[in-house]
């Protein structure tokens, strides 16, 4: 069976963003979903003073092995003054001193929510553009915006989001589907 991390790119334990990576994960066919909370997994602020110093946090190798153990991903990411919340870009800061290639290539469904209309779509597009120099396979992207009106842990009220975000889910569950290690 696939495993398919599901994250929500904040410290926020009850982000919206979660809520949506971990329900569009679970609409997955024949998919073992794992929640990863960047809670779990504290490190000092990327700085190149402190790699020299101190060395590579033991958190990224773990976290560089966790994604390594899964076949594909599911990223909502919160917009935080038009981009990567802080805890998310210092993760990926430090993972990628291991190793370049984050997403290992990996077939992903990379997404941003917000309450507001423009639902995270200026952190999306950064996103989708930078992930491809690190190893990301993002095979589909979505933007929810107005999300306190539009979801509910039931599925999308809104009709068009929801067959929207059903095309992008297929999307990933056809490339994992067909994915395979070095392809």
């Amino acid at each position: 069976m696939k495993k398919v991390l599901a994250m929500g790119g904040s410290l926020n334990r009850n982000s919206l963003n979660r809520r949506l990576a971990l329900y569009a994960a679970n609409q997955l066919d024949n998919v073992e979903v794992e929640l990863f909370d960047l809670n779990d997994y504290p490190m000092p602020i990327y700085s190149v003073d402190i790699q020299r110093e101190e060395g590579i946090p033991e958190n990224a190798y773990k976290i560089n092995e966790i994604f390594a153990s899964m076949d594909g991903f599911v990223i909502s990411l919160a917009e935080h003054n038009g981009n990567y919340s802080t805890a998310f870009k210092n993760m990926f800061d430090w993972v990628s001193r291991i190793e370049m290639e984050v997403w290992k290539n990996k077939p992903m469904l990379l997404m941003a929510a917000s309450p507001g209309g423009r639902g995270g779509q200026k952190v999306l597009g950064i996103a989708v553009e930078a992930f491809r120099w690190y190893g990301g396979n993002v095979v589909a992207n979505f933007s929810l915006g107005n999300f306190n009106d539009v979801f509910s842990e039931e599925g999308l009220k809104d009709e068009v989001k929801a067959l929207e975000l059903k095309d992008k889910i297929n999307i990933l569950q056809d490339a994992l589907v067909n994915w395979e290690a070095g392809e």
